[in-house]
């Protein structure tokens, strides 16, 4: 296993979309080794969730997980381990109370961004298995987010308003203004 390094907001990779994972693909080391090093370097980034993508690989493959102990989402419940190929998204609400997000690939920053809080996920596990499920509540703003980098989409274009952004040491994960 390997920490791979995270390609941060500029680089052209992180705006293009992604190609499906195919059957094929999931019986090999690579992409075996490819999910185990994801789950590393999103651990050693202490993140809940990475895409592919931001990793230089252009696949439809997210990892997430969080411990309710996260530190940089204190407060956020539990998100199991996962793997996901070729998710599919269906908003089942609005767009609602938002969330401070940050992201891996822009580091150092927050910003408030208002997401539907129910979805419809269709996807494919690690054995190419399909699932259909509904989620809710924070899992779905994580899941929404880092499917979004599927797609050359980054939190910064979802942003409710500039206005509502910055820097980690001058807001904190409420987005309340720190003194």
């Amino acid at each position: 296993m390997a920490v791979r390094k995270i390609l941060k907001i500029g680089n052209p990779l992180l705006r293009q979309t992604s190609e499906d994972v195919t059957e094929s693909e999931i019986q090999t080391k690579d992409f075996k080794k490819l999910i185990r090093d994801m789950f590393e370097t999103m651990r050693h980034a202490e993140g809940v969730g990475l895409a592919a993508p931001q990793i230089g690989v252009l696949k439809k493959l997210v990892v997430v997980g969080q411990d309710d102990d996260n530190e940089r989402y204190p407060g956020t419940p539990e998100v199991p381990n996962q793997i996901i190929l070729n998710p599919e998204i269906t908003p089942l609400s609005a767009a609602g109370e938002g969330f401070w997000e940050g992201c891996l690939s822009v580091p150092g920053m927050r910003g408030y961004v208002e997401r539907p809080d129910k979805i419809r996920m269709k996807w494919r596990d690690e054995n190419f298995v399909e699932h259909e499920e509904v989620i809710t509540g924070y899992r779905a703003i994580v899941l929404q987010h880092e499917c979004d980098h599927l797609f050359g989409v980054l939190y910064v274009d979802r942003l409710k308003s500039t206005k509502l952004f910055g820097y980690n040491e001058d807001i904190d994960t409420a987005g309340k203004l720190l003194d």
